[in-house]
């Protein structure tokens, strides 16, 4: 593997996440050159997923390239396979349920493989903490301060989010949104502009209710990426709904996605990207458990299995596999966000599963921060914003009421 992205335009896209700006630790006189010695000594962490000789001066951008920017899998990873191309040509002819169908049986057969591992990939993770804990042991340190992930000292963040693929999903909302209120949750819905009928009183009152509203795509027929001129022409018309629906964010539908085309559009964030997923059409993942910039956006990765994946492809009939992804996100103090979709949570043992897993959750409240994902947004860029940690006792207040906590790394470890 030797393939790194050339133009200027796509090195500056991953810039923003140096782990010195992830972690924001004390400053006491680390140099780019020790981060870099460090991040050296830990490359056995990212073990197959990087070129054989990454040791150079771009060190650190080339492990954000092949690691958030996907690069490891090739220079033709943003594009959709032949087969998945013709069947985007021809959905349009295709009764729904036999889409369904072909779906399935797509998902079904699908063999996991290639360089990333599901549903737990933790090797980008466990590089990051592995390479402070040798930068702290390069001078001499038992521990150190930084400034805490989420606000409050949280040990992780909790998002919903939901994608209305149909009318009937549309409809659906009342009933998701009454589930949700009834354990104290709130969520973000994304709506495709151009496929049905968008009821504009009821974004409204979801509004209202603190609920946030989203655009998925502009017409959900798989061509939104055919090529970079339909992107830019699509564009246009996806900035104007973000305007008209006062929405401040955006997600593919099917997850196709490119980040540099996608810079072209006027969102505040992102949620097109995974951390690690086989089963889309365009499979692969940015392996982080945390937010990150993409150029002009921050990504927020879906990081549990998506609803339609875990409840009809792989048939299971628990949360199970959401909550032991939950616990491992925990662990490592990351972003819990789910993707799921009232068009398939409306079938009665679908909805059981997910309340099943908002009953479990809200158990486990005193540990998380639930957020909508602009408020995560605001929250990561104010944290971005903010100087190196200093003493214990220092925090930031922001304008959203949220204070910035400094906590102690020990030994590599958060405490």
């Amino acid at each position: 593997m030797n393939y790194y992205i050339n133009t200027l335009d796509e090195k500056e896209l991953y810039g923003r996440n140096h782990p010195k700006q992830f972690w924001k630790i004390e400053d006491i006189g680390f140099t780019d050159a020790d981060w870099v010695l460090a991040c050296q000594s830990v490359l056995s962490c990212l073990k197959g997923l990087l070129p054989q000789n990454p040791l150079c001066d771009d060190l650190i951008q080339n492990v954000l390239r092949c690691t958030l920017g996907e690069e490891q899998f090739g220079p033709n990873h943003w594009k959709l396979s032949f087969a998945r191309s013709i069947f985007y040509q021809l959905k349009p002819i295709i009764p729904r349920k036999l889409q369904l169908l072909f779906d399935k049986v797509y998902r079904s057969n699908l063999k996991i493989e290639g360089g990333l591992r599901w549903p737990i990939e933790d090797r980008y993770v466990i590089f990051q903490f592995e390479l402070l804990k040798a930068l702290m042991h390069k001078k001499g340190l038992k521990q150190i301060n930084y400034f805490h992930f989420w606000p409050h000292g949280k040990r992780f963040a909790f998002v919903l989010t939901h994608d209305i693929e149909t009318e009937e999903g549309f409809r659906a909302i009342p009933e998701i949104v009454e589930l949700e209120q009834k354990y104290g949750f709130r969520s973000l819905f994304n709506v495709v502009p151009e496929r049905y009928s968008v009821d504009m009183s009821q974004l409204n009152v979801l509004r209202e209710d603190g609920f946030e509203i989203g655009i998925h795509g502009l017409k959900h027929d798989g061509k939104l990426f055919k090529n970079r001129k339909e992107f830019q022409k699509r564009a246009k018309k996806i900035n104007n709904y973000l305007r008209m629906y006062n929405a401040s964010g955006f997600r593919s539908p099917l997850m196709h996605r490119h980040p540099l085309w996608m810079q072209s559009l006027e969102c505040e964030y992102d949620m097109s990207f995974f951390d690690t997923d086989p089963y889309e059409g365009m499979p692969g993942g940015c392996m982080s458990i945390w937010p990150f910039f993409i150029g002009h956006f921050i990504e927020l990765p879906y990081t549990l299995v998506q609803d339609h994946t875990m409840m009809i492809t792989l048939r299971e009939k628990t949360p199970r596999l959401w909550l032991e992804k939950v616990d491992f996100i925990e662990k490592y103090h990351g972003m819990v966000l789910l993707n799921s979709h009232p068009d398939y949570l409306m079938e009665s043992t679908h909805f059981e599963i997910y309340e099943a897993f908002l009953k479990n959750m809200k158990q486990r409240e005193d540990n998380y921060w639930h957020a909508l994902p602009r408020e995560v947004v605001n929250w990561w860029k104010s944290r971005d914003a903010v100087n190196s940690a200093k003493t214990k006792n220092d925090s930031v207040t922001q304008a959203s009421d949220l204070t910035i906590n400094v906590g102690i790394i020990r030994d590599g470890k958060l405490v």
